[in-house]
């Protein structure tokens, strides 16, 4: 039996690892055929390892495994022409782009990332989704589904932008915002060629962008060495399901949705998927 996406192609930035490879596996599984991208070095500023070549090459091999063809590129989103390059490189290979999932991302919290990581957090996760857009535009085929990987951060007042979070913290919540408006415009520009664009809000989820030690203090500031059982509780006070953490499938479901056919009367929605985080921070009837 065919698949949703049988025939379809879609471009994944952030594929490496975490939610991207998520991604990659949930739509090969449903027919598509990938262009993974990811930086595959580290950057500085960051507070965690970022992913590596052999994280993509594990990307593309889980998606060949499924029967799918896929291209990799190594490419930084902060950098326009190179990223343009890659995707027209690809789509010489596997043709037309119908799916698009801006999914790079980084969060640099705690009060010990220097100020250099507000740039790069919003060079990042603003202009890099900007980037990946513009990069796939000339190459999108009819009916195509743009979906820009936001935050639940995008909606939340104080937290992430707290002192305690630091530059990158507030640069985390500045750059989702912009995300979610951007998604928001983009879509009335793009509704009248039948392109949707959307994003997802995720909650806190199981990857390296929270398995890491500066969260953790984030979370626990009254331990000196906090682990990642420490951190639980934190995590948990902000769902209202009674999960702490998600997994990345849980999201590539939603991206899944959006890049279907199932959603082809949809545009402009940002779509939470945070366990009820929102809730307690949006009433009901508002944007």
């Amino acid at each position: 039996m065919a698949g949703k996406l049988e025939g379809k192609v879609a471009f994944i930035t952030g594929a490496a690892r975490g939610q991207g490879r998520s991604h990659a596996v949930k739509l090969a599984g449903e027919g598509a055929d990938i262009i993974a991208v990811d930086i595959c070095a580290q950057i500085p500023s960051s507070p965690y390892d970022l992913a590596t070549e052999a994280d993509l090459e594990e990307t593309a091999r889980l998606v060949r495994e499924l029967g799918r063809r896929v291209v990799t590129r190594v490419a930084d989103v902060r950098e326009r022409t190179p990223l343009a390059t890659a995707v027209t490189e690809a789509v010489a290979e596997l043709g037309g782009i119908d799916i698009v999932v801006a999914n790079a991302g980084v969060s640099m919290v705690g009060p010990t990332v220097p100020m250099i990581g507000w740039f790069d957090t919003v060079s990042i996760n603003l202009s890099g989704v900007i980037n990946t857009l513009e990069a796939a535009f000339p190459h999108l085929r009819e009916n195509a589904s743009l979906i820009c990987i936001s935050s639940m951060a995008a909606m939340m007042a104080g937290s992430v932008d707290s002192p305690a979070a630091g530059p990158g913290g507030a640069a985390y919540s500045h750059s989702k915002r912009a995300v979610s408006r951007l998604v928001h415009d983009l879509a009335l520009q793009l509704a009248p060629r039948s392109i949707r664009v959307n994003a997802v809000l995720p909650g806190n989820v199981d990857t390296a962008m929270i398995r890491n030690d500066a969260l953790y203090r984030l979370f626990r500031p009254d331990l000196e060495n906090p682990t990642w059982e420490d951190a639980q509780p934190g995590f948990q006070s902000m769902h209202r399901l009674p999960v702490p953490t998600m997994q990345p499938e849980d999201i590539s479901e939603a991206v899944l949705f959006l890049a279907s056919d199932a959603s082809r009367m949809v545009t402009g929605l940002q779509l939470k998927v945070d366990a009820g985080t929102l809730l307690t921070q949006t009433t009901a009837g508002t944007p």
